[in-house]
């Protein structure tokens, strides 16, 4: 990447901050060509304390010469954001929005500026073990697009797609996928702790079990489902608790919440407000 390229971080938040730190450690960039906004003043100094960049209260500030403009605020900012940035993004500059169900198509328009990437990354980021999922737009040349997709494989690995539409696709699988990982650990650890193990055990065999289980599937050439049946003996424990799974309709609550992110990822695009399934379905 070009020692000179000057990155504008807009939204200083978790993923905000996940940008700027692996781009300093991935030494893709010198603390110097970084200059986050974040409106709170006592956020804005602890990250100017704690990774040596450049901080402002101000967007305008924060875009001056740049050459790479990251949007990380929440969708509900946008709006105001764009309208405070019209026009006023340097005309060579590329602009990267992790903003979740923003088009292309909004976020040109929004800002007079056509040169955008729009991306969903996702959690794991925060420690350069993400996945971001981006798409770029027919105006953003060769040039634009190195510095851009470094930064990106500075949270994890990425997966550029054809079209734009995947992305409320990405949103609703790795985009939120955490949550749903989390949720199951947390559940796992909760019946640990049920069936009279510690809490601090419980931790430790579900995560370690999360984690192996990965790492064995990453290192094997056959298809998950052929992994679970090799640990679900006939009569056996596993098999027991598969009946019960999908008894209770484990895979379908996990399909239909999926489709549900997704859904709301098309919302968010929209600038609807959020609708509920179960209400629309009462009569």
């Amino acid at each position: 990447m070009n020692t000179n390229t000057k990155f504008a971080i807009i939204g200083a938040g978790s993923m905000g901050e996940a940008i700027l730190s692996g781009l300093i450690r991935q030494k893709l960039a010198n603390p110097n060509q970084i200059t986050a906004s974040e409106p709170r003043e006592e956020r804005a100094q602890e990250l100017h304390e704690k990774y040596g960049i450049q901080t402002t209260q101000n967007n305008l500030n924060a875009i001056d010469q740049a050459d790479i403009v990251v949007l990380a605020v929440k969708p509900q900012q946008l709006d105001k954001v764009m309208s405070n940035l019209s026009g006023k993004i340097p005309p060579n500059a590329v602009v990267v929005s992790i903003v979740a169900g923003a088009t292309i198509e909004t976020i040109s328009a929004g800002l007079f500026h056509q040169a955008v990437v729009r991306t969903m990354p996702n959690t794991p980021g925060q420690i350069g073990e993400g996945i971001t999922v981006w798409y770029a737009s027919s105006s953003v040349d060769e040039k634009q697009l190195l510095p851009a997709k470094m930064m990106l494989q500075a949270l994890g690995k990425d997966v550029q797609v054809d079209e734009e539409y995947y992305l409320d696709m990405a949103t609703a699988v790795s985009g939120t996928g955490p949550m749903y990982v989390f949720l199951f650990m947390e559940a796992m650890m909760d019946a640990a702790v049920h069936l009279g193990f510690s809490r601090h055990i419980a931790e430790q065999l579900v995560i370690q079990t999360i984690r192996g289980s990965v790492d064995y599937y990453d290192g094997q050439p056959r298809h998950v489902a052929d992994l679970r049946n090799k640990v679900t003996s006939p009569g056996g424990t596993s098999a027991s608790a598969l009946y019960y799974l999908e008894k209770a309709g484990f895979r379908t609550a996990i399909s239909r919440a999926i489709w549900a992110a997704y859904e709301r990822s098309q919302q968010l695009g929209q600038g609807k407000p959020e609708q509920h399934p179960e209400k629309n379905n009462e009569h």
